[in-house]
């Protein structure tokens, strides 16, 4: 039984990014998907795919790497846990590396970005933080 999917989902990406491998998968859910949607916006992955299976759906990502084989993304971590969820409002919402990475956050109007939550003026849950 997993306990918190979204680290699990971040866990896999860190992964996969370590040993330099393209296309890494997952179960999907909504939530998941929001953030890989997030993560295609601000330019951290190439892409991503729902695959429908029987028992349940599969979310492919493709990683990006620059042109030398670099890492796109440098670090992904986890800020709300389970056992200590992070929240913020718009005033406080904190900058990554001055503007240079995004906190991903859940919001009453889905999965958005620090930038995006702070163009549509809302607050939400801290997700994670990708730099």
């Amino acid at each position: 039984m997993m306990t918190d999917p979204i680290a699990d989902m971040l866990t896999r990406i860190r992964n996969a990014n370590s040993i330099k491998r393209k296309l890494v998968s997952m179960p999907a859910s909504k939530i998941k998907v929001g953030i890989a949607e997030v993560l295609k916006s601000e330019g951290f992955i190439a892409g991503y795919q729902v695959k429908e299976g029987a028992p349940c759906s599969t979310l492919e990502v493709e990683l990006k790497f620059g042109p030398d084989g670099e890492d796109v993304i440098r670090t992904i971590d986890r800020v709300s846990k389970p056992g200590c969820r992070a929240y913020t409002n718009v005033k406080d919402m904190p900058r990554v590396l001055r503007g240079l990475g995004v906190y991903v956050l859940s919001t009453p109007h889905g999965v958005l970005s620090d930038r995006a939550a702070r163009q549509q003026n809302v607050g939400g849950e801290i997700l994670c933080k990708v730099c």
